[in-house]
């Protein structure tokens, strides 16, 4: 097997700046980043020694992989319209399968399952890659790249991928938008969310021993109804915040 020694990124975004930049410090040459705005382009290219396209006629036909990092509804448009049927390329969705790259011989999935901005460093180190591939060869490439960064490479399917990624907009993108409501709830009581912010850390220190449902805390897992009835009064003047503060708890009043 011929390692993946150069890559085209196919993005300019969160998730093809962090790859851009953790694949160089590995040693592997970003030979060009595609993006149809050519100033997005030309920023992430400047940042890791790469030539900077907006046009896919003018890829670079060398490259031992094409990565697609962009937003998921776009996957399927820039795949029909990418210019090599016998070269390897991959996607980093969580949610878009496979096959949608399967006019090429050469395909296949290098998802990172983690949250990226642009300006925010992570440790790639600890981050699980799930990986797929139309064939054992070209699969063994995809893992001994995603090797390079992390100690947590795993094989999947396209379903159970679709699984991870469902249970992460949960995990992670759901938990997220709690923080924006608890913030919301704080700044009108004239109070900052650092407050919070220790409770918000020890509730996710504490899954990496137990289960989430195990260690659930609260006024619905007392079945603390007077309380309850209270929060839903002081959230009175928000239907949408009573109406998630109502289906939360009901779902743990049922796992009671």
């Amino acid at each position: 097997m011929k390692a993946i020694q150069n890559i085209t990124l196919l993005g300019s975004g969160n998730v093809a700046t962090q790859l851009g930049k953790a694949l160089q410090k590995k040693g592997i040459t970003i030979l060009q980043v595609f993006s149809r705005n050519p100033e997005n382009a030309t920023q992430l290219a400047h940042q890791i020694g790469a030539m900077a396209i907006s046009n896919l006629q003018d890829l670079d036909p060398g490259a031992d992989l094409y990565l697609i990092c962009i937003k998921d509804d776009s996957i399927g448009e820039l795949a029909g319209q990418f210019p090599f049927k016998d070269r390897l390329i991959a996607h980093t969705s969580g949610s878009i399968p496979m096959d949608v790259l399967s006019n090429n011989e050469h395909y296949g999935i290098f998802y990172p399952l983690q949250t990226f901005t642009k300006d925010q460093s992570v440790d790639f180190l600890s981050i699980p890659f799930c990986i797929e591939a139309n064939s054992p060869e070209n699969e063994e490439k995809l893992m001994h790249l995603a090797g390079l960064l992390s100690e947590h490479v795993t094989k999947i399917s396209s379903e159970q991928r679709k699984a991870i990624h469902l249970a992460a907009v949960f995990a992670c993108n759901f938990s997220n938008n709690m923080y924006a409501i608890a913030e919301d709830i704080l700044t009108q009581n004239g109070m900052s969310l650092d407050l919070l912010k220790p409770l918000i850390r020890e509730t996710a220190d504490k899954i990496s021993t137990a289960s989430p449902q195990a260690v659930q805390t609260g006024p619905a897992k007392r079945g603390d109804l007077e309380i309850m009835k209270n929060h839903l009064q002081m959230l009175a003047d928000s239907k949408e915040y009573q109406d998630i503060y109502r289906i939360i708890s009901d779902n743990i009043l049922k796992q009671n």
